[in-house]
């Protein structure tokens, strides 16, 4: 494994297009060995985002249904979105919770923090586990009201076969609750 101080040299670093949302990055990287290379990425916005797995006290797993531009249909999966600006994880998840299912959580268990396609984003997001939870609503910014899905627990495995819970970031933190839950 490579140790942190053999990375690449950033020779240069532009921003080569951009949206109201994105902007993409050129690098000319050189690396250890002398070779040259242009990667292109996002460019790091530095927030990060949280995705939480809810378990109910009866054994379902809490849900939503809502559209996803990329792939212009609805999928189904856990409540998730970004860290406001001095919030902590925790903090966001419990809000993330409460805006998208009305549910806070006397329990947060983190469970990893992952990064999407590292060759082209820097974003990170914490998967949590999200038991104990009491009735809380809170205003979100989604276009329309989401679906709120429950699934029963004990049918997990049944959900991974779902043609609508296609996300890998919800199916990974399913995976690491069912872990936990087991222990």
């Amino acid at each position: 494994m490579a140790a942190d101080n053999n990375k690449p040299e950033i020779l240069a670093t532009k921003v080569v297009a951009q949206s109201r949302l994105f902007k993409i990055e050129s690098l000319d990287l050189r690396f250890s060995n002398g070779v040259e290379r242009t990667y292109e990425r996002m460019k790091p916005s530095g927030r990060h985002a949280v995705l939480v797995v809810p378990v109910t006290a009866e054994g379902d797993l809490l849900l939503i249904r809502e559209y996803a531009a990329g792939t212009d249909r609805y999928e189904l999966g856990f409540p998730k979105g970004l860290v406001d600006p001095g919030e902590s994880a925790e903090v966001a998840a419990d809000r993330e919770l409460k805006e998208e299912i009305g549910f806070g959580a006397r329990q947060l268990r983190p469970l990893k923090e992952v990064v999407l396609a590292p060759s082209y984003f820097s974003s990170r997001m914490t998967l949590f586990l999200a038991e104990d939870l009491y009735p809380e609503r809170l205003a979100g910014d989604e276009p329309e009201p989401l679906e709120i899905v429950r699934w029963p627990l004990s049918q997990a495995e049944e959900l991974l076969t779902h043609v609508d819970f296609a996300e890998s970031r919800s199916i990974t933190a399913l995976f690491l609750a069912l872990q936990q839950l087991s222990r």
